[in-house]
């Protein structure tokens, strides 16, 4: 399936912004994602009118090859889209108090599936705090649509893929340089998903993250790919390339599901090998 270009007006979304959609009247959805049921109880941390939601949500069952966190069938992310009340029309905001990477994992899995208008909050519930928003204790209850998904709307990779790319384009480990030394996938360069945000836990802006990825070869018209261990941080560095008009690739698998198979190859060290 041909994949599906993102705005990049549409990636993002600042808490001013979000307020005053909301205030509009406009079909907002908000999801708060949770790495673990175990933190959807905690009071007071959640933005009013949002929905709960986990990584479980958005990935598929564990299996021996898949990885951590495999992407979920298309019927698996239907029914949760359908729960949360999404529509074609719905403006989808998704933030995490665990990690932007969690958050980012939402937005990219719900663009993958078709929702047409996906933002990451940017900042979080802390940006919606520093604009005079409140945080409930409150849950939103459980909607109704009959939307429809279409999985395949963003590009993903699979081991061979990235293995390919790695040689034939760019190809980036989004995690540390020591984990990155400890075993990567030969080839490929490094960028930790945690760069693409400032000291505050905001986006960078769009020129600090072009400067970024081109001192790594990413050009407009590169060719580029992302991974990490379970997918998280990647789907960060793929939302932060997509709001600078860079689409990429995403191996959902990453490391974690690279490794199950022992005679796909691992350099390490500082070389991309």
């Amino acid at each position: 399936m041909t994949s599906t270009p993102v705005r990049v007006d549409r990636v993002a979304i600042t808490a001013e912004k979000l307020q005053k959609k909301i205030a509009a009247g406009r079909d907002v959805v908000v999801l708060e994602v949770r790495r673990s049921p175990r933190a959807i109880g905690e009071a007071g941390q959640r933005v009013p009118g949002a929905h709960a939601a986990t990584l479980a949500d958005f990935a598929g069952p564990e299996t021996e090859t898949s990885g951590t966190f495999p992407l979920p069938s298309a019927e698996q992310i239907q029914a949760a889209v359908r729960r949360w009340g999404i529509t074609s029309d719905s403006i989808v905001v998704t933030y995490s108090p665990d990690a932007a990477a969690v958050a980012a994992r939402a937005w990219w899995t719900l663009r993958w599936a078709g929702v047409p208008d996906v933002r990451y909050l940017d900042g979080g519930a802390e940006a919606w705090v520093s604009v005079g928003g409140i945080l409930t204790d409150d849950i939103a209850a459980e909607g109704a649509s009959d939307f429809v998904v279409s999985t395949g709307s963003l590009p993903t990779l699979d081991a061979d893929e990235a293995t390919a790319l790695a040689r034939s384009g760019v190809l980036l480990d989004t995690r540390g340089a020591e984990p990155y030394a400890q075993g990567h996938i030969p080839g490929a360069g490094y960028l930790p998903g945690a760069a693409n945000l400032t000291e505050d836990g905001l986006l960078k802006d769009d020129e600090a993250l072009r400067a970024q990825y081109r001192e790594l070869g990413v050009e407009a018209d590169t060719a580029v790919g992302l991974y990490c261990v379970v997918g998280n941080a990647a789907a960060l560095s793929v939302l932060a390339l997509a709001k600078i008009g860079v689409p990429a690739g995403y191996y959902a698998g990453s490391l974690s599901e690279y490794r199950t198979d022992p005679t796909r190859l691992i350099a390490t060290g500082a070389d991309r090998g």
